[in-house]
């Protein structure tokens, strides 16, 4: 007997298989990064803490709410595509492309600042970290930014629908994470005393 409803089967995880091992590879390398910065840290509580004064935390605010309000649009692309609007799914990515370029200008003012200022990955042991997580996570905003306007470009050409949204949601997944490293890099490098 044919049901008058359908019931939608999605697969788990989200995305290509491949985006999940390279995301799993890229957080192991940054879980690294935080565990030798907490542990160089602990060794250098004072340097570090005086250090951090020297930070914008205002701007890494600002960072830190355009790549929250990115991953936002994203999540709303992924939904338009599986409804079959494709052109609202190219605008959402679009918009979340522009979110990273506005984290992009704030981190470069900010390491403007810096460098005016004399400081640099030789100063300290701080800010060795600081500009190697920083630009680090800066490189990976860039990709992101690269994936998603691919993504874009190809839900334009009629690559995408209701029925084959993976390469959208392999996207996503993958400026889910390069967010996720932004809201525990933060703390760590801005907040934490």
């Amino acid at each position: 007997m044919p049901s008058s409803y359908t019931i939608e089967r999605r697969d788990y995880p989200p995305g290509d298989l491949a985006i999940w091992i390279f995301i799993l590879a890229e957080l192991l390398v940054f879980a690294i990064f935080f565990a030798t910065y907490a542990f160089t840290r602990s060794n250098h509580v004072a340097l570090f803490n005086h250090s951090q004064l020297s930070l914008n935390t205002n701007l890494a605010l600002i960072n830190t709410l355009a790549l929250i309000t990115s991953s936002y649009f994203v999540v709303r692309a992924v939904a338009a595509i599986r409804e079959d609007k494709t052109r609202l799914c190219i605008r959402w990515l679009i918009a979340a492309v522009m979110m990273g370029f506005i984290f992009l200008v704030v981190k470069i003012i900010e390491y403007h600042h810096h460098y005016h200022n004399g400081i640099n990955l030789r100063t300290n042991l701080f800010f060795m970290f600081y500009f190697s997580l920083t630009f680090f996570h800066f490189m990976h905003v860039i990709l992101g930014m690269v994936i998603l306007s691919a993504v874009a470009i190809k839900a334009r050409q009629g690559h995408y629908s209701s029925t084959d949204f993976t390469g959208v949601e392999t996207g996503a997944c993958y400026w889910h994470m390069v967010d996720i490293v932004w809201l525990i890099l933060f703390p760590l490098i801005y907040i934490m005393k």
